[in-house]
């Protein structure tokens, strides 16, 4: 085997990386690849991805639950026939509905795919959702009703290392995304880089030295905080007044909507000092085509749009966006840095609750009826808008709701708000069906575990947080008696009695997904394998084969009716489990450098599990001396959810208001037993980023934390 060129597995930035052959069968050495996103570069989960290749605990065949409750190895056969015929039965005496499927923001396209198609033409179930809905909902709710087009950045990432000034709202991309910190380095060198978090994590640090302001804003009040350096821009004078006369709909709106956030009354909500906040203004400002800057971008992660406001949080951000000028202009503009790995094509091709591939609305006749098409299926079969991530999670079980559950790439019971609830749910079902690469905990407690083939061993596409279509390559060939999701789809679908195709080969399913995509607002119908494999750039829309593709969107107009943006008025609101006196700190929670998601992998590369081996609290020292508790001692966190006991970190790095516990733990030191599942009332995006919290010294017996 000679290198294989392909990406990491990891998140959005999709670093380019070559596997060569390792001296253990089924084994790689992953070397990095010249790219734009990366520019040569590796994080240390991408220099150790190839790790989990060979994990001791890999799964290699299915597994069924049998009458002593143990699981233990199938054939193929036998599990599929067994599932197949579970669904049968439980649709029969429940309906259609009866029958759920989540899916991942790390599948393939082709995978999720075929992953929306199943659910929605085998299990003709309009129950199905996936776990992007906790990853950028709201920035994708958010960019929808503002520009009509969601797609995380509608601007290649390299035009943000042109830009004098980033402003980061809630994105720690020094530990989340490594190499994409070498596009910050023409803001850091003129003291442009802006970074809005409660922490002074290492991409707050980078703005030292002169690089730049950290505006450590107390948790559950960015909205507040853009909603002021929007007031200074537009009182000030600094706004683009003819950009927001040509190019939106309601200018007047923006002024009407933060005439009351003066910087003064900002700084009472949020603890950032008013001349701060001015000073932030002006420095983004400065940078605007509008007053001859080198441009500026305004960038939206997790921190911002994690809570049950996160849509309008964004859409503040968009507003400030507009009224400097930036949506559209190259080398300026505004864009949400997607976390997952597939989180852009995830949430394009059908396995959201209310999409068709393409980005189309099952709502929508005209789609329906595409769709019918591509798939052989009356149009009229197809069911409507299901339930959203945490309000299908707690239907599960339920006299009304689904009696079985279909997992593919999602660990729900460390990634989900409110896990004690998630796993009663899940404990009601009569079927849980889990495919997955490791015993993850949400595999261990499924009825049916599927092994399923990872990132090296599978052929694929993956879209980008710019929108970029990637070729995912096959390296090795998978252990013992893995199989393809879909292979399991093709399997059930002809059990079930379905009659429409579900291919197995990804050639196939890709050509398919070109069709269904054709005409939608992500169109992929012009991208071809040999295309990508050529290495032409394409980022879509790409409508036709000799379409060159879309780099940048929104240059002469958005893609609402009209062509303008939309002006929403919005206004801040505190959390939705805000401080009590019996709980006075914020929870937050965040991603370390060395994990990622829910642990699942990183958890078993044996380099990154023994630098961050455990889960632990960031406390303030003077925390920390009000508790009576020393770094390393244990301390319990409560919330109204649930409880845990983790080590204390003692750092000045984080407000003294506010906690923050790393998500990548399961079992006891899964700190999503705590937060909290309000939602979004629009992109329906639970509130994991803040919550009230009471911390108490953990007593210790008989020499052993309680």
């Amino acid at each position: 085997m000679t290198g294989v060129a392909t990406h990491c597995p990891y998140c959005a930035l999709q670093c380019a990386t070559s596997l060569h052959p390792a001296a253990e069968p089924g084994a790689v050495v992953v070397r990095p690849r010249e790219f734009p996103t990366n520019r040569g570069g590796l994080c240390r989960k991408g220099w150790t991805a190839a790790e989990v290749l060979t994990a001791p605990d890999r799964l290699t065949a299915p597994l069924v639950r049998n009458a002593a409750g143990e699981l233990v190895e199938a054939s193929w056969d036998d599990a599929l026939d067994f599932v197949a015929g579970r669904i049968r039965q439980l649709q029969t005496e429940h309906g259609n509905d009866a029958v759920a499927v989540f899916g991942g923001g790390g599948l393939t396209n082709e995978k999720a795919y075929a992953l929306g198609k199943f659910a929605r033409v085998a299990l003709r179930t309009k129950n199905v959702d996936y776990n992007g809905r906790f990853c950028m909902s709201s920035a994708a709710a958010a960019t929808n009703r503002a520009f009509g087009i969601d797609r995380g950045l509608p601007f290649p990432l390299t035009d943000v290392a042109g830009g004098a000034a980033v402003l980061l709202v809630g994105s720690n991309l020094a530990e989340t995304m490594p190499p994409a910190v070498a596009h910050l380095a023409g803001a850091r060198e003129g003291g442009g880089l802006l970074v809005v978090d409660p922490r002074r994590t290492a991409t707050a640090q980078l703005t030292e030295d002169g690089a730049g302001i950290h505006l450590q804003a107390t948790p559950g009040t960015d909205l507040a905080l853009v909603l002021a350096l929007t007031h200074v821009v537009l009182q000030e004078g600094l706004a683009d007044t003819e950009y927001l006369a040509a190019r939106t709909d309601d200018p007047d709106g923006l002024y009407r909507s933060t005439a009351a956030w003066w910087p003064e009354r900002a700084e009472r909500v949020t603890g950032v000092p008013a001349a701060v906040i001015r000073q932030a203004a002006r420095v983004l400002a400065a940078a605007a085509p509008i007053h001859g800057g080198a441009g500026a971008f305004i960038l939206t992660g997790r921190g911002a749009e994690q809570h049950s406001k996160g849509t309008d949080t964004v859409t503040a951000c968009i507003n400030l966006a507009l009224a400097l000028g930036l949506p559209g202009r190259v080398g300026s503009g505004y864009g949400c840095i997607t976390g997952q790995g597939n989180g852009q094509g995830g949430r394009e091709h059908g396995q959201k609750a209310d999409q068709l591939p393409g980005y189309r609305s099952i709502a929508d006749p005209a789609a329906r009826q595409h769709l019918g098409a591509v798939w052989g299926v009356d149009p009229e079969d197809l069911p409507g808008p299901g339930q959203s991530a945490v309000e299908l999670i707690n239907a599960l079980g339920t006299p009304d709701g689904p009696r079985a559950l279909f997992v593919h790439g999602s660990n729900l019971v460390v990634s989900a708000p409110r896990l004690a609830s998630v796993r009663d749910h899940l404990a009601a079902l009569d079927l849980l069906v889990v495919a997955d690469v490791v015993p993850s905990e949400t595999a261990l407690l499924a009825d049916v575990v599927f092994p399923v083939t990872q990132w090296a061993e599978e052929d694929g596409t993956m879209t980008s947080l710019e929108g970029r279509v990637l070729r995912r390559k096959a390296a090795v060939t998978p252990p013992g008696d893995v199989r393809s999701d879909l292979a399991i789809f093709a399997g059930l679908a002809a059990r079930l009695g379905c009659a429409a195709s579900f291919p197995t080969d990804p050639a196939e399913v890709f050509e398919e997904l070109r069709r269904a995509s054709e005409g939608g607002i992500a169109d992929y119908s012009g991208i071809t394998y040999a295309r990508l494999d050529a290495g032409e750039a394409l980022y879509w829309p790409v409508p036709a084969e000799d379409h060159a593709g879309t780099p940048r969107l929104f240059a002469d107009s958005f893609g609402t009716p009209d062509g303008r943006a939309r002006v929403i008025a919005v206004d801040h609101r505190p959390v939705a489990d805000d401080l009590t006196g019996g709980s006075p700190l914020y929870l937050v929670t965040g991603r370390l450098l060395q994990h990622y998601q829910s642990g699942a992998q990183t958890r078993r590369v044996v380099e990154l599990a023994e630098a961050e081996p455990e889960v632990f609290v960031e406390l303030h020292p003077r925390v920390a001396a009000s508790l009576g508790v020393v770094d390393g001692a244990p301390v319990r966190l409560r919330t109204a959810r649930g409880s845990m006991v983790a080590a204390a970190r003692v750092t000045s790095d984080v407000r003294p208001d506010t906690v923050f516990v790393p998500f990548h733990y399961g079992g006891a030191s899964a700190v999503n037993e705590l937060t909290n599942d309000a939602l979004d009332p629009i992109s329906r995006m639970p509130e994991f980023k803040a919550c009230a919290v009471e911390v108490s010294a953990e007593i210790a017996a008989r020499g052993v934390p309680a």
